[in-house]
């Protein structure tokens, strides 16, 4: 078959996230439909059910959700090429670096320092996002370079520098019957009520999960005796004063990278890698195994 135009990846991608063709189309700004019919045709071409359709709902065939989610690949993947030749053609070039609050573990500063000092540096962009925003941003062009932690950020695309591993901690209300003890173990946490992160769909059925959006929200909720966390070891710097944190001995370590597109070629893309890199062995930053995917051989 011909290969789909992206306005017909655009159409899908709204009907499979809207599961209902009237809100697509209305979020298309389009009537519903040539929409219908839109994507009729786009299953007769490929010859495969993306949708089961029925008088009350609509729902995702297997197919369909392998389709959905290169289809937003392919969609992210054109508007970061105009975005990233946009950038290019400035005649003041500038790199964008995303992260979360507390999403560089304290490395930043060392990090520019170093970076600055590197002949192929350019002026730099700092956005502070959102948690699990970051991925996004880099995917879609909005940024060049942004910290992520594994296993929570999606990795997927991206080439990566890893710059230090953290273990993960209990967070408290500072009353809680478990804040005196030296450490605790996940069991420990049973039937404690956590956090519900963004995209996290296993607290979806559970209403009493309260959303989070940031640290100084999840800190402000443990404060006040409204849940427990598990957070890595780096956040006790932000600590408010009536919580406690707790070494847990089997939560599986973070790990904090520096990632950057595939094949990307930026000499100060490269730049900033270096210094990222330079400035973790500095920071002797405990056990760190490094040099996963080297930047060497992906940047020139």
């Amino acid at each position: 078959m011909d290969v789909p135009e992206t306005r017909e990846l655009a159409y899908f991608v709204a009907v499979a996230e809207e599961l209902h063709f009237g809100r697509a189309a209305q979020r298309l700004g389009m009537a519903q439909p040539p929409l219908s019919r839109a994507i009729a045709r786009l299953e007769r071409r490929m010859g495969v059910q993306l949708l089961e359709r029925t008088s009350r709902s609509v729902n995702l065939t297997g197919a369909g959700q392998v389709f959905l989610t290169e289809s937003r690949k392919a969609l992210d993947a054109v508007t970061a090429s105009v975005r990233r030749a946009q950038r290019a053609g400035r005649t003041d070039p500038k790199l964008t670096l995303a992260m979360k609050p507390n999403g560089d573990a304290g490395l930043l500063e060392s990090i520019l320092q170093h970076y600055r000092r590197d002949p192929d540096a350019v002026d730099i962009e700092v956005i502070v996002c959102g948690i699990g925003e970051q991925a996004p941003m880099l995917r879609d062009g909005r940024a060049d370079v942004a910290f992520l932690t594994a296993p929570y950020d999606d990795l997927a695309g991206f080439d990566t520098e890893l710059l230090l591993t953290q273990d993960q901690m209990a967070v408290l209300p500072r009353a809680h019957r478990l804040a005196g003890r030296a450490a605790l173990t996940l069991a420990d946490l049973t039937g404690e009520q956590l956090p519900r992160w963004p995209g996290d769909d296993g607290g979806a059925t559970d209403g009493r999960r309260p959303e989070v959006r940031d640290i100084s929200q999840v800190m402000q909720l443990v404060a006040l005796g409204q849940l427990v966390a598990v957070l890595p070891e780096s956040v006790r710097q932000r600590a408010w004063p009536d919580v406690a944190c707790v070494p847990l001995l089997d939560a599986p370590p973070t790990a904090v990278v520096v990632a950057w597109p595939e094949r990307t070629t930026s000499r100060a893309v490269a730049a900033l890698i270096r210094a990222s890199a330079e400035a973790a062995e500095v920071a002797g930053a405990g056990a760190v195994r490094r040099g996963e995917i080297r930047y060497q051989d992906t940047l020139t």
